[in-house]
């Protein structure tokens, strides 16, 4: 059975063999692998492809897997499963506390290990789905997560993705203060340096959004921190 569309897999493992197997294995029903054989490296491409699904053994060269997992952790919530040697009980229930979505010891069936895979996509679009299920309104903003369109007063407004993007996550935290970093972080992975670019796309959401771009109703900056979306009337 392949899926739909092709759905992006990050394979972590520093064993060429078995990432060889699994590879072959994902490719042969259609998904797109990307590999890494270290942590620093997962990390990194974690945040730089934004995969769909992560596969994570434990044992890397220059840190544990857990450490990974609990790096990507603070600012993502892609599914991840863990495939490992280890078959000590306490390193399961550490992995799944540390918030693995699934554990899969080494060796496994390739059925069983496609079955687990769509298991977790399948449970996190639910999840996705059930967050965004609403329409989100504040005083004349309302934002309709399923139909990705944004309204002033009942007038559409044309953003673009990224515009999108950042007035989804100010309105899913309405009324907290966002620092740069956690939206950064959010909108383009750990290694995010687009202070400046946030700053422009803000400015044009504001344009597009406020009677009075200089006078914001909806998104307030905190000087020195980040941004606010004020809860209204």
């Amino acid at each position: 059975m392949s899926v739909t569309s092709k759905e992006k897999i990050l394979l972590v493992e520093d064993d060429k063999s078995i990432s060889s197997f699994i590879t072959a294995i994902l490719s042969y029903r259609e998904y797109e692998v990307v590999h890494a054989g270290c942590g620093e490296m997962a990390i990194y491409m974690a945040a730089s492809h934004a995969p769909g699904l992560i596969l994570l053994d434990l044992g890397l060269p220059d840190m544990d897997g857990s450490q990974v997992l609990g790096r990507i952790r603070e600012w993502s919530d892609v599914p991840v499963i863990v495939v490992s040697a280890r078959h000590d009980e306490q390193e399961k229930v550490r992995a799944l506390d540390g918030g693995a979505n699934d554990y899969v010891t080494k060796p496994f069936g390739s059925e069983e290990l496609l079955a687990r895979i769509r298991a977790a996509i399948r449970v996190h679009r639910r999840s996705v789905n059930a967050r965004q299920a609403s329409v989100f309104t504040n005083g004349g903003l309302t934002i309709d997560y399923e139909k990705r369109v944004v309204a002033v007063n009942g007038m559409p407004v044309h953003l673009t993705p990224i515009e999108y993007k950042i007035i989804v996550l100010l309105a899913q935290n309405a009324g907290k203060v966002l620092t740069h970093d956690y939206m950064l972080g959010n909108l383009w992975g750990p290694y995010a340096s687009e202070s400046q670019t946030l700053r422009v796309n803000v400015a044009n959401i504001r344009r597009k959004i406020e009677k009075n771009p200089a006078d914001p109703e909806y998104i307030v900056t905190e000087v020195g921190v980040g941004y606010r979306m004020v809860e209204t009337a």
